[in-house]
């Protein structure tokens, strides 16, 4: 999204590629025009990303002008249809009303709203449910789902929440100190785990169909430090599989099965 200043957000390499270019190598100008068109983001805390002091209706309107071009009374209709979309009661009223007159998984679907505003190809959502409780949890994330399929929009989630992973999303991406650490399709991963740390974060979640008395398993040791990563594999210090070459060898992706890549050395020893 190219949000993070520079400096201190530096890039130091690699690419993004979207539609078969590369997002770190375009303009800021044309890098706007995608921005919220074609790629939006629906961020962590609501609360920090809607201005406390304008009202829902001008937030909403500012994207619907810069992107799609529409007048000031016309893009106010457009957002009382979107807070319809997003489940908002009393939308024609509510519209005017400011960011704290709400609560915080109201505010969540405002942010829903305006991510979904331009009609985006792809949908990243960032945690899209942590600030708020069990219940609103489960039904935001039905409406982003029954909001995907009736745009057919493409969305990634990035989240710790297994569970919701396991429910909602079709292809798994796990990652460990900034790098890719395996990928495949949901059913892949959770049934056939072939890295040590995704072995490690799916037995540390109570299950309901094992023994009450059964202990939890952790990962020993702590994440590492970003910026002084250890030599070779960022997981060899935590890894119960770990060998002399990890500590030395930095593994890459490799394919453990269809559409299944881990990067370790010792996957075909990773066992569920």
């Amino acid at each position: 999204m190219r949000l993070i200043p520079y400096p201190p957000g530096v890039i130091v390499g690699g690419e993004v590629i979207f539609k078969g270019q590369d997002l770190l190598q375009i303009s800021e100008e044309e890098m706007r025009h995608i921005r919220g068109n074609n790629i939006a983001m629906i961020f962590q805390e609501p609360t920090t990303s809607l201005n406390p002091v304008i009202t829902v209706k001008v937030q909403l309107s500012e994207s619907l002008a810069l992107h799609r071009g529409l007048d000031k009374e016309t893009a106010g209709q457009e957002a009382v249809k979107l807070l319809k979309l997003v489940g908002i009661p009393d939308a024609e009223r509510r519209v005017e009303d400011y960011p704290y007159q709400f609560s915080g998984g109201m505010q969540q679907r405002i942010m829903i709203a305006m991510a979904l505003s331009c009609n985006p190809e792809l949908l990243i959502a960032d945690e899209p449910t942590t600030s708020v409780d069990v219940t609103v949890q489960a039904q935001l994330l039905e409406l982003i789902n029954n909001l995907r399929t009736q745009f057919g929009t493409a969305v990634i989630i990035i989240t710790h929440n297994l569970g919701l992973v396991a429910r909602y999303v079709d292809r798994v991406n796990v990652m460990y100190a900034g790098r890719m650490v395996e990928t495949g399709s949901t059913e892949v991963i959770y049934g056939q785990p072939k890295h040590p740390y995704t072995l490690g974060l799916m037995t540390s979640v109570p299950r309901l169909d094992l023994g009450r008395k059964r202990k939890l398993s952790v990962i020993e040791g702590l994440p590492p430090n970003l910026a002084r990563l250890p030599t070779g594999c960022a997981f060899h210090p935590r890894c119960y599989l770990a060998i002399d070459r990890c500590s030395k060898e930095r593994p890459e992706l490799e394919e453990v099965g269809e559409n299944h890549y881990s990067a370790c050395f010792r996957s075909q020893d990773v066992k569920k």
